[in-house]
Parts: structure tokens; sequence; C-alpha cells
């Protein structure tokens, strides 16, 4: 039920309440939720408010409205995840290969070093660590950078076996609008390289990325170490409209 003393606004709360019932398949796709009223009397709440949670989930892409007939759940279009291997690893995923990713380093609110190329450099940020392998192999390695103000709270979540998109999109309701990226060729030593399982003059491909939304440019960064001597990586990134 919804708590009318949470700093969550309600229509907020009854947005997640739908999202949960959408993702457990209680609501599948192309049917029909409850309307508006129905909502209204089962939650306690006022219509509007209602009007408000539903409206959210429409810009979000997950119910859609068709007139004289109500408000259904939307079959989400497959797209470019941005954040998890949904994008980098599509390949593996239409071959049926799995993919684990394992959290190397918990998320953390610190303060990060001098580095020219990092938006947070000298200056606060939620960071996290976390490898990918296929078929056991490490293929992916990524340092992660999150703006301490827009994902305040975000160290309290289990983030294990999450996408970081699916989570943004969820709980903080922002999805990037666009990004930047560039490359480089490198070799790795120290806890990289054992991460990874290259020798030290095993060249990976180095990708610095930077995510920019309506409320901050650059407000996630994120530092890619890809083992390429047995894989090939592709990645396509760009702007998604957000209402």
């Amino acid at each position: 039920m919804l708590n009318s003393d949470s700093p969550v606004p309600l229509y907020h709360q009854l947005a997640d309440i739908i999202l949960a019932r959408i993702r457990s398949n209680e609501y599948p796709p192309e049917t029909k939720i409850p309307s508006e009223h129905r909502l209204a009397e089962q939650f306690g709440i006022g219509r509007p408010t209602a009007r408000q949670a539903t409206d959210l989930l429409v810009r979000r892409r997950f119910l859609t409205r068709k007139r004289g007939s109500g408000t259904f759940v939307l079959a989400k279009p497959e797209e470019v995840d941005l954040f998890s291997l949904g994008g980098t690893l599509s390949a593996f995923h239409r071959k049926g290969i799995s993919v684990n990713t394992r959290i190397l380093e918990k998320i953390r609110l610190e303060s990060v070093r001098q580095d020219p190329e990092n938006p947070f450099s000298e200056a606060k940020a939620y960071f996290f660590s976390r490898l990918s392998s296929v078929e056991e192999i490490p293929v992916l390695k990524e340092h992660i950078y999150l703006h301490p103000m827009l994902f305040s709270g975000i160290d309290q979540l289990d983030i294990s076996g999450r996408s970081l998109s699916q989570i943004v999109e969820e709980l903080y309701y922002m999805r990037p609008r666009g990004g930047d990226q560039n490359f480089r060729i490198g070799c790795l030593t120290g806890k990289h390289a054992e991460d990874l399982r290259v020798l030290p003059e095993t060249p990976v491909l180095v990708v610095k990325r930077f995510l920019h939304f309506k409320q901050a440019e650059n407000a996630v960064y994120s530092e890619l170490y890809c083992r390429t001597d047995r894989f090939v990586f592709s990645q396509t990134i760009g702007g998604i409209q957000d209402d």
C-alpha cells in the first residue's frame, strides 16, 4: 500500500507498484491495467494522483493510452542499453551465450583522485567496479562513477546482477539523452591484468564513456577495459528522447 508519511510522492509510489506488476507479468504486455478510478479506489487516493502515476509510466514508455479503450501495458521495443552489457555484448546474447557480471568493489561515495579525464576529479562521486565474463572467461572490467546528487542513496541498493540502466530508470526516473566515448589501446598491469587474466604485454581496448542526462552533463562516467584477444566488441551509443 501507499505510505503517506514517506518523502516519496504518492504518485511515484503508485507508479512503482504498477511497474512492479508489469515486471512480474501480473500486467503482461498489451493488457489493460485498472482504470484511474479503480486505482484511486484501491489505494485510497484521488484520481488526479492516479492520473499522475499513469502519466509518468506513459512518459517512461511502460504504458500507452488508447482513446476510448483505456491504458495498456506497452511492449517495450529492443534498444541499446547504455549501462549494462545489453549493448556491448549483444552479439553474444543473440547467440545465447550467457554473460556473468560480478561486483568487484561495492558502490560507495568517495573522493575521486585527480584525473583530468574524470569529470568528478577532486570531487565526490559514487563509485563501484564490476567484472563481466563470457563462458567463464573475463572479457570486460568497468569502473563506474555516478553523480553524487542525482544518484543519492544508490549505495543503499543491492545492484548485484541488476542492470544499472534499469535501476536508474525505475528508481530515479531518468534516462540518458546521449553520450561521448573515446577509445585507445593500452596494456594492463597489477590488479587490472589479474582480473582480466592478461599478460602485461597483451593489448586491451580502453574506453572512456560519458553519459549525459537532462539533469546534468557527464552524470555517469565509466572506464572500460575490454579483452579483445578472443572477442570483438561493438557499441552503439546515442541520444534517447526523454519527454
